[in-house]
């Protein structure tokens, strides 16, 4: 695999997806993971404290939670046969493509392969060619967890 295709912004957390191997420092990683679930409609919004964060990196990180920390811990452990998969898209899977995505698109910014504008009618980050041509990348809509909203 290509190097200059990986993502790093630190060595706390070093995670492989679809064959690609990105590590992370921890804010990174925890920012990345809590909007990613945030994005899902898992959450209502990104205000979480240290152990609702430690959990679900550590979800995202090791596919599961072994011990919770948090109440939002517990949720996601006492709820793991309906929440785990909705619709056939599985919770973990969606939050690594997340996670990956958002930091495949930085280093592609970062490396001038993509010019980043913010689209009002979406509300969200578009991607463009900087040399004028087609989009690299169309975003594809997300399967939703709101349904299933972690409430405190």
């Amino acid at each position: 695999m290509d190097a200059e295709a990986n993502y790093s912004s630190g060595d706390d957390y070093l995670v492989e997806f679809l064959g690609y191997r990105f590590s992370f420092n921890a804010q990174d990683f925890e920012q990345r993971v809590t909007a990613a679930a945030v994005k899902l409609g898992l959450l209502h919004d990104n205000e979480l404290d240290g152990d609702e964060t430690a959990d679900l990196v550590e979800l995202v990180e090791r596919g599961g939670i072994d011990e919770p920390r948090s109440p939002l811990g517990h949720y996601l452990v006492r709820r793991w046969e309906e929440v785990s998969l909705v619709g056939g898209e599985s919770l973990v899977y969606w939050l690594k493509k997340l996670v990956f995505r958002g930091a495949w698109l930085d280093h592609h910014v970062k490396e001038g392969k993509l010019e980043v504008g913010w689209d009002d009618v979406a509300a969200e980050f578009s991607y463009r060619d900087p040399n004028g041509g087609r989009a690299l990348l169309e975003l594809l809509p997300t399967p939703s967890w709101h349904e299933l909203q972690y409430r405190q």
